[in-house]
């Protein structure tokens, strides 16, 4: 049986956590590296499952409970081949957004909005006007100056 080192256990929980929390932020240049960071940590991970270096798994040559298990290592290079292809794409998604817009920074649809809006029960007060501390309130009226101004900015 074997054991997984503290330290390495911490560094994929780390490297993972970190790689989850770029993803979700706005910015395309943040989302490509937490990809990357995601797939050291999945390498990592998938290297610590495989257990510490051993001998080849050839026969006749060591016994077989001296082999190395040569899955993890597969699935690692399958990993690499992964994180590359999508390193690639996520490169390009970001440049042609820089290109098209001038930031990478992903923004809001504002149908999507809408829709969500049309499908979320509204629940008026008694006398059918929001009170004064109603965050909701303040939250439509902000959803319909941004509808506001992407139609002034739409093209004709």
């Amino acid at each position: 049986m074997t054991t997984v080192n503290l330290v390495m256990a911490t560094t994929v929980g780390v490297l993972y956590g970190t790689g989850f929390t770029l993803l979700l932020s706005r910015s395309l240049m943040r989302v490509l590296i937490g990809v990357v960071v995601l797939g050291h940590g999945t390498n990592l991970l998938l290297q610590l499952a495989g257990g510490p270096p051993a001998r080849p798994p050839i026969l006749g040559v060591a016994p077989p409970e001296q082999f190395a298990d040569p899955l993890p290592q597969a699935l690692a290079l399958t990993a690499i081949v992964i994180t590359f292809a999508l390193t690639t794409f996520l490169l390009a998604l970001g440049y042609r957004s820089f290109v098209l817009v001038g930031h990478d920074e992903v923004q809001d649809d504002v149908e999507d909005r809408r829709i969500a809006r049309q499908k979320a029960p509204s629940a008026p007060l008694e006398d059918g006007a929001p009170h004064e501390g109603d965050p909701l309130a303040d939250v439509e009226r902000a959803d319909d100056e941004v509808e506001a101004e992407a139609w002034r900015e739409a093209p004709r």
